[in-house]
């Protein structure tokens, strides 16, 4: 594979989850699905628990990669195995190496360069909020809007998207840390966000009642945390979001619906076949949860 040809496949490979709050790509090639190939033997076995096997294949493939491209592109995979284990910390170091790729690549594409900083930066974020890591969760969110505000003219991606992105993690974070009046106000200025560019609300409204349902749920509003998930699974694009079903199958198990939530849950840990964020948080979880 020559280097222009994996740089352009890192460049399709965009994060994710659910709630990182992008439009949703293809699954990426650590993803099981696809021809078989070591990238997806190795996704596969992280899947399934086997998270040492995986990073033993990842890291051959670093060791034997030919191009900083390719070695970027098994970094970022080695990332997401770590992921698979709750581990923030090897989350955010290879994620860091990665961001170092794309550093390379400033000037000669600066926008879609910037733009891949910045959600290397989210994605680790993302591992480190699901698992419980506030702190280091807010701080890579706030890199992560600092480098893609960078992005210069002309801009791919609007600074809107970054404002509604940080608004959303951050409202997040404030819920988690039982903090109701700033998730509320950080849920109202995602809302601005969205109310402020159309045109990036057609893509990230999808994104708001899951904000929504995730704060009532870490606020203990279990009514409104049910509703607004089953509102946001309702969504166009949704529909198949493992990470929300989970979180749907939280709010009903909660308030005691335990069927309910078994059957989200089990729906979840079908749907978690990719090798990215939502899978990496819903099968352990949902593996521990139901015995499987």
């Amino acid at each position: 594979m020559t280097f222009a040809s994996c740089s352009t496949m890192l460049a399709a490979l965009s994060f994710a989850a659910t709630a990182a709050l992008a439009q949703q790509p293809p699954a990426p090639p650590g993803a099981p699905q696809g021809p078989p190939g070591p990238m997806q033997e190795a996704a596969r076995l992280d899947l399934a628990g086997r998270t040492a096997d995986a990073r033993a294949m990842f890291q051959r493939m670093m060791d034997s990669a030919a191009e900083p491209a390719a070695r970027a592109q098994a970094e970022r995979a080695m990332a997401m195995s770590y992921a698979f284990d709750g581990d923030c910390a090897n989350t955010v170091k290879y994620e860091e190496t990665v961001i170092g790729y794309w550093q390379t690549r400033e000037a000669a594409e600066p926008q879609n360069a910037f733009y891949q900083e910045g959600e290397m930066a989210d994605e680790a974020a993302r591992v480190c909020i699901d698992n419980g890591d506030l702190g280091a969760a807010e701080q890579w969110y706030r890199r992560g809007y600092d480098l893609g505000m960078k992005e210069p003219a002309p801009r791919t991606h609007p600074a809107s998207l970054w404002d509604f992105r940080l608004a959303h993690a951050l409202a997040r974070i404030a819920a988690r840390r039982g903090n109701a009046a700033e998730a509320r106000r950080q849920v109202a200025a995602a809302r601005r966000a969205l109310d402020g560019d159309s045109a990036m609300a057609a893509q990230q409204e999808r994104f708001f009642p899951y904000l929504t349902g995730y704060v009532a749920l870490y606020l203990h509003d279990l009514p409104a945390a049910e509703r607004d998930f089953r509102s946001a699974l309702a969504a166009r694009g949704n529909q198949r979001d493992p990470f929300m079903h989970c979180l749907l199958g939280m709010a009903l198990e909660q308030e005691g619906k335990t069927d309910e939530a078994n059957a989200e849950y089990r729906q979840a840990w079908d749907l978690a076949a990719a090798h990215n964020p939502p899978a990496a948080f819903v099968r352990p979880f949902v593996r521990k949860k139901l015995g499987l």
